[in-house]
């Protein structure tokens, strides 16, 4: 949000440099983002002076330029200029050398020159070469009282200002107003000055006739708890006055007419939203606050149409809706050139309605952006009487009816105990009674009661986010200085030992070594898309977090898996020429457990720490000394493998199924100690790569990051010395049925000899020719090595038998 640095000063007295000014806003609580000067004409005229042309008479050497002599003050000069309309005795504005002109987009500087002959010094300029209009047909002539030698910007009055950009936050939407940072700076500076703010007073407001009284039905009041509104007749919608334009650009609004410039003007000095109707467009003549049907249609201020839901809160007349209540006005009922009489609103509506209603439509006004947060319902009547004269002094007019005013239930202030030893302890310093007393009062919070404990206060219901002791020590902490607490010379903590093994440190060893093999770390988004798991049973919907209002239905929920996410970033890259990847991604997914625990909602749900890798394309770079090879299952099982040897697992101890995961074609699960699921990998299945347009096959590995580290906790590494006897390679070729999967004989073999075979590893499978149909050859090398002894063929030919034995009988496996 941005304020005007000349506009506060409507509000407080200071003599604050706009530097100087963001910096106490900072210290506040009011985090100032920029500060950029604003100018009404683009670079303020400098070098810009007022002259009297002293004569003037035909170029010697055109038809169209004319010789003048220019009294800018302090000299004559020779000016050529081509203006067909210049004449001795004008009183002119020259541009001198070395000014710089603003024209468009583009800019050129004055230069000392002559042309075709004479001497120039200077120009002699029209309202476009000034910035100040858009007429080129001759030069600006001025009033004949103006003064050789004035700059330009004091005789046309131009002002700067600067623009203070603040990043408010959520819980500061008092701040988003001038009075609301005037009254901040206010407090700030009485610390050591008696300094207060001022608001503009409202006192002259009176009803002139009663000629159009509109009255109003509030059908939603939980939705509207006040609803305030008065008819003013006989305006005249016009250009807004020159200081109103300034005040509305220099915020970066662009000014529109005089009625909704106003309503713009008192929504930015009091941060109470206004909305003004054309009243004759009001049918049977009332205003009812209500909701209608879901599916009608409603026209909004930008020409779109829109379907309402029934939950979306409308103002309408007696026939049909004229505006969507807090976020955006209909294009009907609206302020036009012709609008004689209008309806004035000034209401305070329910967060929680304007923010979905603003979130389903996606939009983000400045009305919305403040209902949403929270309004004040005390200040509607106020700033309805300050833009009702506002708009009598500058569109004319006439009050014709006493104010409406629906506020079944007004809000009291909080109430709230602080006693002097919890601010003290939190604070960490003995600021003293009457320092915070005074800093209370500038905030306009009331001490209703006193003793020698604390203090009992009533806070307005401006400050939503203030209700409990902590928030008004707070309040009294941003305006008394952080910077003004000294640091303590004793540090008082507790220490603590962190859990070993440390996982980040773990984190960041695997992240060193997949990196070092070629992956990119990616992070997606927590939020994602509820229809990918529609229809899954892996990971069902009724298990997934959905938000209540979320930004739109591509992050309506909390991701149950890494994959689509990567996914997402695949195609990504793919739709860019970078079809070769390797990424890794560490996060978190979330959980619903499908319960409604009202009383701690948090217990509804759970999350998990996972660690996601997949490979895509081609293997290698393409290079003339390595032919291409596509990335493989094998190539990722390898990948996966080495991060749990990685983490100190034994993969002969771990038990590794066929996965069953829907999300792949074809996979594998390994287990721990305890049975859990440690990690899934897999070929992606063609339907989801179809889903997100990628041709290349997917591999994904799904590791459970926090079972995993569980179990690491318990792992033990071990180191052995290089073994003193040698390892025997042996190779076989097997015949088996086409559904048997290599695990299987894997897991058959270490399960068939456990004391000298070291490692089963498959480096070829052959179909086609001489085999049948159904078949496929598996070939397998086995490396056994004894630790204690040299083996002898003997004793290898015996486990070579029984593999094959056991092969044959458990799988009808045949040795080729």
């Amino acid at each position: 949000m941005k304020i005007s640095y000349n506009w506060l000063k409507d509000y407080i007295d200071f003599d604050l440099s706009p530097e100087k000014l963001a910096e106490i806003l900072t210290e506040t609580g009011l985090e100032v983002a920029g500060v950029e000067k604003v100018e009404n004409i683009k670079g303020g005229l400098e070098g810009f002076v007022v002259g009297e042309v002293i004569t003037c008479e035909p170029h010697p050497d055109s038809d169209h330029l004319s010789k003048t002599t220019v009294n800018v003050g302090h000299q004559v000069l020779p000016i050529v200029c081509g203006a067909p309309n210049v004449a001795a005795g004008q009183k002119v504005v020259v541009a001198t050398v070395g000014t710089t002109l603003y024209m468009g987009d583009g800019e050129f500087q004055i230069k000392k020159a002559k042309i075709r002959g004479e001497v120039s010094e200077g120009m002699i300029c029209a309202e476009d070469e000034m910035g100040m209009g858009t007429d080129h047909e001759g030069i600006m002539v001025l009033n004949e009282l103006a003064k050789p030698g004035t700059p330009a910007k004091e005789y046309f009055n131009i002002q700067s200002d600067w623009a203070i950009e603040i990043d408010l936050t959520p819980n500061r939407i008092d701040g988003a107003s001038h009075i609301g940072v005037a009254r901040d700076l206010a407090a700030y500076l009485n610390l050591k000055n008696e300094i207060t703010y001022k608001k503009p007073s409202v006192e002259e407001f009176k009803v002139d006739n009663h000629d159009l009284e509109i009255p109003i039905e509030i059908k939603n009041p939980e939705a509207c708890p006040r609803y305030s509104g008065v008819t003013i007749t006989d305006v005249k919608i016009a250009d807004s006055p020159t200081w109103l334009q300034n005040r509305l650009k220099a915020i970066g609004l662009t000014p529109i007419n005089n009625v909704v410039d106003i309503t713009n003007f008192v929504l930015y000095e009091t941060a109470q939203p206004l909305h003004a109707f054309d009243a004759d467009e009001i049918k049977g003549g009332k205003v009812v606050v209500r909701t209608m049907e879901a599916g009608t249609k409603f026209i909004t201020l930008d020409e779109e149409e829109r379907e309402l839901s029934s939950e979306d809160l409308m103002i309408c007349n007696t026939e049909d809706g004229m505006c969507i209540g807090g976020v955006f006005g209909g294009i009907r009922s609206g302020v036009k050139e012709s609008t004689k009489n209008i309806f004035l609103e000034s209401a305070c509506f329910d967060p929680v309605f304007i923010r979905k209603t603003a979130r389903r439509h996606g939009l983000n006004t400045d009305a919305s952006f403040r209902f949403e947060r929270g309004t004040d319902p005390n200040e509607t009547i106020y700033a309805l009487k300050r833009a009702a004269l506002l708009i009598k002094e500058i569109a004319g007019g006439r009050i014709s009816s006493e104010i409406v005013d629906f506020y079944p239930e007004p809000v009291a202030d909080f109430e709230v105990n602080i006693s002097y030893k919890n601010i003290l302890r939190l604070i960490g310093k003995e600021l003293g009674v009457e320092t915070i007393k005074k800093i209370l009062t500038s905030l306009e919070i009331k001490v209703v009661s006193e003793d020698e404990n604390g203090l009992t206060v009533h806070v307005p219901p401006y400050r939503v986010d203030v209700q409990r002791e902590a928030d008004v020590i707070e309040e009294i902490l941003r305006i008394y200085g952080y910077n003004n607490i000294e640091i303590p010379s004793i540090v008082k903590s507790t220490l603590q030992t962190s859990q070993k093994p440390a996982p980040n440190k773990i984190r960041n060893i695997i992240s060193d070594m997949l990196t070092s093999l070629g992956f990119n770390e990616i992070m997606s988004n927590s939020l994602t898309k509820a229809v990918y798991y529609e229809g899954l049973k892996d990971y069902p919907e009724t298990k997934t977090v959905k938000l209540f209002n979320p930004l739109s239905q591509d992050l309506n929920s909390m991701r149950q898996t890494l994959l689509f996410g990567g996914l997402e970033s695949i195609a990504y890259n793919a739709n860019r020429q970078n079809r070769n990847i390797r990424f890794y991604e560490f996060g978190n997914c979330y959980f619903s457990k499908g319960t409604d625990l009202k009383e701690s909602p948090a217990d509804n749900y759970f999350e998990e720490e996972h660690l996601g890798l997949f490979i895509s394309g081609n293997k290698e770079q393409e290079s003339w000394n390595s032919p291409v090879q596509e990335s493989s299952f094998s190539q990722l099982k390898t990948f996966t493998e080495n991060i749990l040897k990685k983490t100190g697992f034994n993969l002969q101890n771990l038990k590794v199924e066929n996965s069953e995961n829907e999300l792949f074609s074809e996979g594998l699960t390994y287990f721990g100690r305890n049975g859990k699921k440690l990690v899934e990998m897999g070929i992606v299945n063609k339907k989801w790569l179809k889903k997100f347009e990628i041709s290349n096959p997917v591999y994904y590995s799904d590791f459970d990051w926090g079972q995993l580290f569980l179990e690491l906790k318990s792992n033990k590494t071990e180191f052995s010395e290089i073994p003193k006897y040698p390892a025997v390679r042996r190779d076989l070729a097997i015949l088996v049925d086409k559904k048997i999967k290599f695990i299987e004989l894997e897991k058959l073999a270490y399960q068939t000899e456990r004391n000298i075979l070291r490692e089963v590893n498959l480096f070829d499978v052959y179909e086609g020719k001489g085999i049948p149909n159904d078949k496929k050859s598996y070939a397998i090398s086995y490396i056994l090595r004894d630790d204690l002894r040299t083996l002898k063929d003997k004793q290898i030919d015996k486990v070579m038998n029984k593999l094959v034995s056991v092969y044959e009988r458990e799988l009808g496996a045949q040795l080729r």
